[in-house]
């Protein structure tokens, strides 16, 4: 799409990840950057919804200096594996953006990346931020100097063209906004809370429910070991 110098950009890959978060921005970045999708090894693993996929490099062949380090969301549990969190802490203090979409700017938190920045992520976990100091925002991208970050699973297309016209330039993502075809129009209004409407909520939140119950203390003890990781 260009021919300027394609951006290093590391995309962290787990197992249980949610895998559109990493889907979407990767097919926006991908013609134009150089991506590597990164774990602790090569092995397939599987996603959140059963879909299998392996990285294509592991954590200690992952270049030293990175135009975007970028986490997805998915299985929380990530922000409490120290291997993780040091090669956050260590890519970030060099990164020239710091980036996430959903559940993966708490992880980016957990490893002392977002404090005193503003952030998105799922409306499920956004409050969770200020637990690690920084300061949630209810937007689909959320821009704060050099970190990017966007709210829940579908808004990695919206975040990914606006870290490529950050990176690039706005034509270059709006051709890659063009070759996906990207012009949604859902279905349905109730991608929100607030356009959900209460009976909706209820029965989203009977849902996540237990599932609550087990990450909130999750997440206070990632943020009371987060000083670990600050780089």
């Amino acid at each position: 799409m260009h021919e300027q110098r394609k951006p290093e950009v590391a995309m962290l890959l787990y197992p249980g990840i949610t895998f559109l978060d990493l889907v979407g921005p990767q097919a926006v970045l991908a013609p134009s950057c150089n991506v590597h999708v990164v774990w602790k090894n090569t092995d397939p693993l599987e996603t959140d919804s059963g879909m299998v996929t392996q990285a294509t490099s592991t954590l200690n062949d992952c270049p030293k200096d990175l135009d975007v380090l970028f986490v997805p969301g998915g299985e929380f549990s990530i922000m409490e594996d120290a291997e993780v969190l040091t090669f956050l802490a260590d890519r970030g203090s060099r990164a020239k953006y710091i980036t996430s979409v959903c559940g993966g700017s708490v992880v980016l938190a957990a490893a002392g990346l977002l404090e005193g920045y503003k952030a998105t992520s799922h409306w499920s976990a956004r409050d969770a931020l200020a637990l690690f100091g920084a300061e949630p925002v209810d937007a689909r991208v959320v821009t704060d100097r050099n970190r990017i970050s966007g709210g829940g699973v579908t808004a990695g297309i919206d975040f990914g063209l606006v870290l490529l016209a950050e990176l690039l330039h706005a034509d270059i993502a709006k051709m890659s906004q063009l070759a996906l075809e990207y012009d949604p129009k859902p279905p349905f209004d109730a991608g929100t809370p607030a356009k959900a409407g209460p009976e909706i909520m209820n029965k989203m939140e009977n849902w996540l429910g237990p599932m609550s119950n087990i990450l909130l203390p999750m997440m206070k003890r990632a943020a009371n070991n987060m000083h670990n990781f600050k780089s």
